[in-house]
C-alpha cells in the first residue's frame, strides 16, 4: 500500500512526532538537532536531556524551526530550515557553512537548510528529496529570498548518519548551485527563490 508523503511545521502539538523521529537518543548521539544552535562549549556541557529541553523550549517559542515528514500518519523525517540567524553556529567564521557576506547571518530573508534526519528503516528511499522540496516551499511561503545549504559530496555508506547535512546530489536536483568551496567535499550551495 502506498503511503502519501507530507511535511508539517514542527510546533508544540507535533513534539511527540519529533521525539518519535529523533528516537530515545535524540538522533545523532543525543544531538536533538542543537548542533548548529548551541555553541561548542554549551554542546559539550549539556547532557542529552538538556539538549532535548533546549529544543523543546525553542519549538514552544516559535516560529517552527523545521518540518516533520510523514508517510501516511507515521513521522519519518526531520529537516531543520529557517533563517540563518536561528542557527548561529552554522554562521561561525570557522565553519564551511559560514555566509558569503557577514551580514547574511542576520538577514531574516536568507535561510538555511542545515540538518536532515530520516528514521533508519526509511533511509535510502528518496525521502530527503521530498523533505528538501517541502523545506523550499516552506521558506518561499515565509518570504525567504534565498536558501543556503552546505551538504556533503559523498559518504562511504548511502545510509550514513553523516548525511545529516544532506547530500550534494539532492540539492543539485532541487536547483541549488555551488557558490563557495571552502573544504573539499563540502560545497556551500544556494537556491535563489
Amino acid at each position: 500500500m502506498y503511503e502519501r508523503f507530507r511535511a508539517q511545521p514542527l510546533t508544540t502539538d507535533r513534539w511527540d512526532d519529533f521525539e518519535a523521529v529523533m528516537g530515545p537518543r535524540g538522533a545523532c548521539y543525543d544531538c536533538w538537532c542543537t548542533y548548529f544552535r548551541l555553541s561548542p562549549a554549551e554542546r559539550k556541557s549539556f547532557a542529552g536531556s538538556e539538549k532535548k529541553d533546549f529544543m523543546h523550549r525553542r519549538v514552544s517559542a516559535g516560529p517552527a524551526p523545521g518540518l516533520i515528514g510523514y508517510l501516511g500518519d507515521r513521522p519519518v523525517g526531520w529537516v531543520q530550515v529557517g533563517p540563518r540567524a536561528d542557527v548561529p553556529n552554522w554562521n561561525s567564521p570557522r565553519t564551511v557553512s559560514r555566509p558569503l557576506d557577514e551580514a547574511d547571518a542576520e538577514d531574516r530573508t536568507i535561510w538555511a537548510v542545515s540538518c536532515f534526519f530520516i528514521v533508519s528503516k526509511e533511509r535510502g528511499k528518496g525521502l530527503s528529496h521530498q523533505m528538501l522540496a517541502a523545506a523550499v516551499v516552506h521558506a518561499r511561503a515565509a518570504a525567504a529570498r534565498v536558501v543556503d545549504a552546505c551538504p556533503i559530496d559523498r559518504t562511504k555508506q548511502s545510509k550514513s548518519v553523516g548525511l545529516y547535512v544532506g547530500s550534494r546530489r539532492i540539492f543539485e536536483a532541487a536547483g541549488f548551485a555551488e557558490v563557495a568551496s571552502r573544504k573539499e567535499g563540502r560545497p556551500l550551495m544556494r537556491l535563489v527563490l
